[in-house]
């Protein structure tokens, strides 16, 4: 059995709610058969009721998917939809390669665009905070423009957080109705300086609903200092900042959704990058498997519900004579 989804912190603070108050309860009940003279064993059917309806509704907000799904044979749209996401931090100022990493970045952008001309793109700009500086379109000349206009510290507050905007991404296809029968993938081009771990399952959300992450490694595993006016970025103890090409965790990323990963170094990179998104399938066959296939929550409602109704209707003695 695998899970679409994992517990939240609110999903967690709520079970140990309903254990702190029902061991309250409890504790109470005891202590009252205490003082009649009596014992409390009724409780026990009632905790087992609400014990097991509760855990079966937390199963099912989980997402259980099992069993196997039928085959299908609908066509699939060729055309694909890409969402680009640009690391706008600091360290893109970066001049281990030429001019910058930022440019250098706007440009395998422009040449990616002009390759693919019948696809539709989308920009994100990575920083503190990400957003959607352009949603998908087919308008490549706007796209152009938009690109050309990206420049670094536009989000200045706090580190940059590349999960947030690949989840940004994810999202935008999810609530875009005509993206579900479209090839769709997350072009990422980053140093891959991100100082917040991804969580695994959304990666795994990723390559589950189809979306591929191809992330593309802007800089050198030397790095270099970043320009600030006449000086350079100094840490707090006064020594140049140098920032590195994290290859690690750029790759690690597209492994985990099933992507691609490329460094602007490697020479054949563009061509191997818009290899790969031509080969990217449609969603149309593979979605109606996964309605087919994937998630079984109901199953798991259905039984807590039987559950909860038994317990409405199922009186007990609490205090045994």
């Amino acid at each position: 059995m695998n899970w679409l989804y994992t517990l939240s912190l609110t999903d967690y603070l709520l079970i140990a709610l309903f254990i702190s108050l029902y061991l309250l309860y409890i504790g109470r009940t005891v202590w009252l058969a205490r003082k009649l003279g009596t014992t409390a064993w009724g409780v026990a059917p009632k905790l087992f009721l609400r014990s097991l309806y509760m855990a079966l509704l937390f199963i099912a907000l989980m997402g259980p998917s099992f069993g196997k799904a039928d085959s299908s044979t609908s066509a699939t749209d060729t055309r694909r939809d890409l969402f680009i996401i640009i690391d706008i931090s600091r360290s893109m100022d970066a001049t281990d390669v030429v001019p910058t990493r930022l440019e250098r970045a706007k440009y395998a952008v422009q040449q990616l665009i002009d390759t693919l001309a019948t696809d539709r793109f989308g920009l994100i700009l990575a920083g503190s905070e990400p957003f959607v500086l352009s949603p998908l379109t087919a308008d490549h000349d706007a796209l152009r423009q938009s690109v050309r206009d990206v420049r670094t510290g536009i989000s200045t507050m706090g580190s940059t957080n590349l999960c947030e905007a690949i989840e940004l991404a994810r999202q935008k296809f999810l609530t875009d109705s005509s993206t579900r029968h479209t090839a769709r993938g997350i072009v990422l081009l980053s140093d891959g300086e991100n100082f917040t771990p991804c969580d695994r399952s959304a990666l795994i959300r990723l390559r589950s609903g189809q979306m591929p992450l191809l992330t593309v490694g802007v800089g050198t595993e030397e790095g270099a200092t970043i320009r600030k006016g006449r000086d350079v970025v100094r840490d707090a103890d006064g020594q140049p900042v140098t920032t590195r090409l994290n290859r690690d965790f750029l790759s690690q990323l597209s492994q985990a959704t099933g992507g691609f990963y490329a460094e602007t170094g490697n020479p054949q990179y563009a061509g191997e990058l818009v290899g790969f998104v031509r080969s990217l399938q449609g969603g149309g066959n593979n979605e109606q498997q996964v309605a087919l296939s994937t998630n079984k929550y109901y199953y798991f409602l259905l039984a807590a519900l039987v559950f909860l109704l038994l317990d409405l209707v199922v009186t007990v003695r609490t205090f045994s004579v």
